[in-house]
């Protein structure tokens, strides 16, 4: 898949003000400083489209990015951010749950891990959440540049095994570096995949 255009649609933090779910539609998330808008930037190749901070928790909306007039990259705030109340932590966790959980466009969640870490267990936790609720998703492990590959590698089958004590099986995966471009075209080569497929879902309007 080429990327010819990538556009910010909106901003949101309630469910029913979300665009109209008559696209595929794919989320990105992860830990915060996993290197989300930095990904999200190489893959449309738009250097400014997501924006990237230094400090951790800087997403904390759905924002949705119309990619090629077909299809939805859907940034959306990290989980495990400091220096937020523990209310407002909850009620966007709640926010992102119930988004992840009830939009009928959604056709996969993309969990962003840090290959340069071993497993960690909020990663686990999140991936484990989504296997119980049976939403797809595939893992994209970002800053691979930053190391080995051999360290990458090992770091991968780690977090795969110990996915698969919960898990039959690990899901698919994507080793990735914005800054070297790795990845790019098997990300979007997946999401082209699915959208030809996609069929409009039955919704209701708000």
């Amino acid at each position: 898949m080429i990327v010819k255009s990538a556009e910010f649609i909106c901003s949101n933090t309630q469910i029913s003000k979300l665009p109209p779910p008559v696209k595929p539609e794919y989320a990105f998330i992860g830990r915060s400083n996993v290197g989300k808008s930095s990904l999200i930037n190489m893959l449309t190749g738009k250097k400014g489209l997501a924006k990237t901070s230094q400090t951790p928790g800087k997403t904390q909306l759905i924002n949705h990015f119309l990619i090629n007039d077909n299809w939805y990259l859907v940034d959306l705030p990290g989980y495990g951010y400091a220096r937020i109340s523990k209310s407002k932590k909850e009620d966007w966790n709640k926010f992102i749950r119930t988004y992840l959980d009830k939009r009928e466009n959604l056709q996969c969640v993309m969990v962003l891990v840090d290959s340069r870490l071993e497993p960690q267990k909020i990663d686990l936790e999140f991936c484990n959440w989504l296997g119980e609720h049976g939403l797809p998703f595939v893992l994209i492990f970002t800053k691979a540049d930053k190391q080995s590959a051999i360290k990458t590698d090992q770091n991968v089958a780690k977090f795969r095994k110990a996915l698969t004590a919960t898990f039959e099986e690990a899901p698919q995966h994507f080793v990735t570096s914005s800054e070297n471009q790795i990845g790019k075209e098997d990300v979007l080569g997946f999401i082209d995949q699915i959208n030809q497929n996609f069929e409009i879902p039955e919704y209701k309007q708000f």
